[in-house]
């Protein structure tokens, strides 16, 4: 079935012709596979139905011609179950268009008049429908997106029936709440919890009851219920998760922390426990040191019982754990106001209080060619020097203006950074992995990106970067470094030609690719422990020296490198406070909120 199709009803119309021409010469393998891509088109539309009722009676019910093998096309199990219903094994049937439900949920499947007839769930046994419904539960998301739940209205009303034909079956009432939660009907749900439990009191009722008096905001009764299913079975840890995750959500961090800290007393290595335990802690203190455990514990675990998303929870709008940070100083401002008035190159020139770091010159040449750019003189260390000797330059100034000294990237590495480029990722790790496509890219064609980024490239997140002309620049120069980190990597780190390509870039010229090769040391230091103690030491250097050079002068990128400091695993505590200091934002609680309080005191007077 091809993407994209303007009208499904007519693609399905075309594949039924193909049908019947098929059936008309006897061709009924063809005539079952036009069926099924009509099927896939529109699962409720009556002339798809009758067609497949037409193959059934010719063919000794048709089941056979649409067999479910590897591989299986979707409107193939869709056109079994139907058959199946026909020839009375409804259960089957459903359990099949429950498949097709989780294969694609959007579509709707279960739609018809068979799945939704009141007799239906007097036929089946009550422990198989209520199997059913939890599969179509297993997936759909909790809850289901308001726009996306009429495919889920039929389950919801063979769960109906099926509670009014066995009424206290506890296991049938439980995972027909657990469907009605998800489609947002929560007073049913919470009425159909509650009289599972009370009909036949169990563990996975409570937990049913308890996650519908949670979606209600009852969260005294969804607490009450939760611990009374850990008191049916202690051992069940997920259960504890469940509470502190409600707890935490109500703002009663400490009384999470304790529910989780019971559960890591019975299994330390408990998933779900332990990224609940770390997830909390950092919302607690705000410390990177628990989130970094948390990436080690999901390295080391793979083999979870299901995927997490704490981490990516944590991290997610934090600045360099899950985005980069916008480019500061006199330049990018400049900038964003020429961009905002569409002022071109004539004119008076840009007069700028400082050389501006060579990312943003460039930025602004070629955003506004001829632009004539003026820049005071320096006070303080200057900016267009490294900030350590022999490192090898990016860039070298001359006059107002700055000139690459790296060629130009290839075409191959321009439209492999112009596919990657993203101004956010889930987590540093998963930075990590993502950059991965960067990693037969010559050393020199990763140089050359930094210094002649590309345009943005012409999609939908192309145009909305490309308006933001530094933004862009910073994506490309981020994941360009990232890049780095794959670069020979049989090279032990220690003497890599990629930790030393990175470090020329820390300690260069001031600039926007200073930030982004010490994010992806930071990054490099997140995957592997054994760099942590080199990458922490440089972060803490190139930071102290930032500080250092922030008395006598501006420094544009200095708020950004504290965020990177703090993002840094195993950072010295002195460093961290710095950190702090220099980002502006106090640490959340702990010994370090303390020192900083006593610190910033004398400013408050």
């Amino acid at each position: 079935m091809s993407e994209g199709e303007d009208d499904p009803h007519l693609s399905a119309e075309g594949e039924l012709a193909l049908a019947r021409l098929a059936l008309a010469q006897g061709d009924l393998r063809h005539a079952a596979g036009h069926v099924a891509g009509a099927i896939a088109y529109a699962p409720t539309m009556p002339e798809v139905h009758e067609t497949l009722a037409r193959i059934a009676a010719v063919s000794d019910g048709g089941i056979d011609l649409f067999p479910l093998e590897q591989h299986v096309f979707v409107g193939a199990v869709v056109a079994r179950a139907h058959l199946l219903a026909a020839a009375g094994r409804p259960g089957e049937g459903l359990e099949l268009l429950a498949a097709a439900t989780g294969h694609a949920p959007q579509a709707d499947w279960a739609g018809v008049p068979w799945v939704t007839a009141p007799e239906l769930a007097e036929r089946l046994d009550p422990e198989r429908s209520a199997r059913i419904l939890m599969q179509v539960c297993a997936a759909v998301p909790d809850p289901v997106p308001k726009a996306a739940r009429t495919p889920l209205r039929p389950y919801l009303t063979l769960a109906r029936h099926a509670v009014t034909a066995h009424p206290e079956h506890g296991l049938l009432l439980g995972a027909a709440s657990a469907l009605a939660r998800r489609v947002s009907e929560i007073e049913l749900a919470i009425q159909w919890a509650s009289r599972g439990v009370r009909a036949q009191p169990s563990k996975l009722g409570e937990v049913w009851l308890g996650y519908a008096y949670r979606s209600a905001g009852r969260t005294r009764e969804a607490l009450a219920a939760l611990g009374r299913a850990v008191d049916h079975d202690p051992d069940d840890l997920a259960v504890y998760a469940d509470i502190a995750g409600t707890l935490a959500d109500n703002g009663r961090l400490d009384e999470a922390l304790t529910w989780i800290d019971r559960a890591l007393a019975r299994d330390p290595t408990f998933d779900c426990a332990v990224h609940t335990a770390h997830r909390l802690r950092h919302q607690r203190d705000g410390r990177v040191g628990h989130l970094v455990a948390l990436a080690d514990f999901a390295r080391d675990h793979l083999d979870d019982s299901h995927e997490h998303g704490d981490l990516a929870e944590c991290c997610r709008g934090r600045p360099w754990l899950g985005q980069l940070t916008p480019a500061g100083g006199p330049a990018v401002e400049a900038l964003r106001r020429l961009t905002a008035t569409d002022r071109t190159a004539e004119g008076p020139p840009l007069r700028l209080p400082a050389p501006p770091p060579p990312s943003a010159l460039r930025t602004l040449a070629v955003a506004r060619p001829g632009l004539r750019v003026l820049t005071a003189g320096v006070t303080g260390p200057d900016p267009r020097l490294p900030r350590r000797a022999g490192v090898r330059p990016l860039w070298r100034y001359s006059g107002d203006g700055v000139v690459p000294l790296v060629s130009t990237p290839s075409a191959e590495a321009v439209e492999r950074i112009r596919q990657l480029a993203h101004p956010a990722w889930p987590h540093p790790p998963a930075a990590y992995d993502a950059a991965v496509g960067l990693a037969t890219l010559d050393g020199s064609d990763l140089l050359g990106l930094l210094a002649h980024p590309p345009t943005a490239p012409p999609t939908a997140l192309g145009r909305v970067l490309g308006q933001d002309p530094a933004l862009w620049v910073r994506c490309v120069q981020v994941w360009t470094c990232l890049g780095l980190l794959h670069h020979r990597t049989d090279e032990p780190w220690p003497d890599s030609a990629r930790r030393r390509m990175l470090l020329d870039l820390v300690w260069g010229v001031e600039d926007w690719t200073t930030e982004a090769a010490l994010f992806a040391l930071v990054t490099a230091a997140w995957v592997d422990p054994s760099v942590r103690p080199d990458v922490a030491g440089v972060v803490a250097a190139r930071l102290a020296d930032a500080v250092a050079v922030g008395r006598d002068r501006p420094v544009p990128i200095l708020v950004s490198l504290a965020h990177l400091a703090l993002a840094t695993p195993d950072l010295d505590e002195a460093s961290t406070l710095l950190a702090w200091q220099a980002a502006g934002v106090p640490p959340r609680r702990g010994r370090l909120r303390r020192l900083w309080e006593r610190l910033a005191r004398p400013f408050r007077r």
